[in-house]
């Protein structure tokens, strides 16, 4: 895989991973309501994906040392990435009830991103252990965050 596409990949799924946990436990510390998390995820693989996207263009044009060939290759990867990691949260909604799909798809995220993290730390040289940690850790307090501000959030506009 080239780098261009290898740099979109990357970023897209990591930014997929992290940025739709987050919303689905801060949206359920909120509400319980299926629809409320089944459209927030479909938010996230669309807007964001179509923002992670234009901001990996802008990002790759700035550096003023990649063809538009590379520059495109880096776009839609990042967004295809992006749509696809985001819509797999879909499954575990569809299937469970709301509070079993949560705990499925936090295992299955900090799955995903363990294993894309271990291969990523190969390709470097580096320990994987050490890699995994990091990105499991910034994760972890992603959804740490989200859900206790979900929490203050409910208890403030508790009907």
């Amino acid at each position: 895989m080239n780098h261009s596409i290898m740099t979109g990949f990357s970023f897209g799924s990591t930014s997929g991973i992290i940025t739709t946990l987050g919303l689905m436990v801060g949206l359920h510390s909120v509400s319980t309501d299926k629809l409320v998390v089944l459209g927030g995820i479909l938010t996230i693989a669309i807007a964001d994906a179509f923002s992670d996207a234009l901001g990996m263009h802008v990002s790759e044009e700035a550096e003023n040392k990649h063809t538009t060939r590379e520059i495109w290759e880096a776009t839609i990867s990042t967004w295809a990435a992006k749509f696809i990691t985001a819509s797999t949260f879909l499954i575990p909604l569809v299937l469970f009830s709301v509070e079993t799909a949560i705990i499925v798809s936090v295992i299955y995220g900090l799955s995903l991103l363990s294993l894309s993290s271990y291969f990523l730390a190969k390709k470097q040289g580096v320990k994987p252990i050490a890699v995994i940690f990091e990105h499991v850790f910034i994760a972890g307090l992603v959804i740490a965050i989200t859900h206790y501000i979900g929490d203050i959030i409910h208890s403030f506009c508790a009907v």
